[in-house]
């Protein structure tokens, strides 16, 4: 199993994991000082590490030219103080693209995005990230989402691979996840990463917690970092009242709400962070930007988070 730099610095994370929205100008061109700000002020919020261009920042729309430029202004905007780990996927060929451009352009690391369109064996989806990661000397975290669903046995082969070092669920079956925490502890009890990748992550972390994850996405640190990061000590320090308070307050309202529109994932997040001041644009199809009476509902319940912290002072 592989021991990096990048699994050091996750190990045991400070803050939350920061995926920023990539920010388009009026034109829908990637506005890149916009996006330095964002991430700026993402680490000096609290952030551990920057995902760049992934999920949330809408990796699907992106250019590889974009993809590059947008790396370069997220390691730049950091300076250093956390790691930066970029999206990469699609078909191998293109994966191992994405991966040497974020190479170049300073990354620590990748989050490896499902093979694109097709539906792949274990075989075919073990031979995909074993080349990707072979391609660069980036450390790789293996994301299970959509069309690539890993056994335990072969999330063993993963670990086993160099330059591979974390996995990220993004599927949510906790009795999958379990049995590949279980398999891969059992074959070599390293220092594994794994994240839990479930959009909202915070509603289904005390679960997760349960069998080891503690690591996880926040899209919620985007637009409400005060928010996010009392969460996350919550987590930490087991202080179950708090959690519960911002779960039942906010996190779980805030899934229902983004349930109530395709792509909420992140057109409501990117509509959170505009809220809060800072003009980061549209969504690019074929995402569509949510409702207005959800937005409506979003700045309420943005309020309602802050009034929660309060109350807990």
């Amino acid at each position: 199993m592989t021991s990096a730099p990048l699994a050091a610095r996750l190990g045991v994370p400070s803050g939350p994991l920061f995926f920023p929205v990539t920010a388009y100008g009026p034109d829908g061109s990637v506005d890149l000082d916009t996006y330095r700000l964002h991430v700026r002020r993402g680490v000096e919020a609290g952030a551990a590490a920057v995902f760049a261009c992934c999920g949330t920042g809408e990796f699907h729309a992106l250019t590889p030219e974009e993809f590059e430029l947008c790396v370069t202004a997220a390691v730049e905007a950091t300076e250093g103080r956390v790691p930066v780990v970029a999206g990469a996927g699609y078909g191998t060929a293109l994966a191992v693209r994405y991966a040497r451009l974020a190479e170049r352009a300073g990354a620590d690391g990748l989050l490896a995005m499902p093979p694109y369109l097709v539906k792949a064996a274990q075989e075919g989806l073990l031979r995909h990230y074993r080349q990707m990661a072979a391609a660069t000397s980036l450390p790789v975290i293996v994301y299970q989402r959509d069309n690539a669903v890993f056994t335990p046995e072969t999330v063993v082969g993963l670990a086993r691979t160099e330059g591979i070092v974390g996995f990220k669920d993004g599927l949510g079956d906790l009795d999958l996840m379990q049995r590949i925490v279980s398999a891969v502890r059992a074959e070599d009890p390293g220092d594994f990463l794994y994240f839990n990748g479930l959009p909202t992550a915070e509603l289904t972390q005390p679960a997760y917690g349960g069998i080891g994850v503690t690591l996880y996405s926040s899209a919620v640190f985007c637009f409400a970092p005060e928010i996010a990061l009392a969460c996350h000590t919550a987590f930490r320090t087991g202080d179950t009242d708090t959690a519960h308070r911002l779960i039942d307050g906010f996190y779980r309202p805030f899934v229902e709400l983004r349930a109530q529109g395709s792509g909420y994932a992140v057109s409501l997040v990117k509509a959170g962070v505009r809220l809060r001041g800072l003009d980061v644009g549209e969504v690019r199809p074929p995402l569509h930007e949510p409702a207005g009476d959800h937005v409506k509902q979003l700045a309420r319940l943005i309020e309602r988070g802050h009034a929660l912290l309060e109350e807990g002072q």
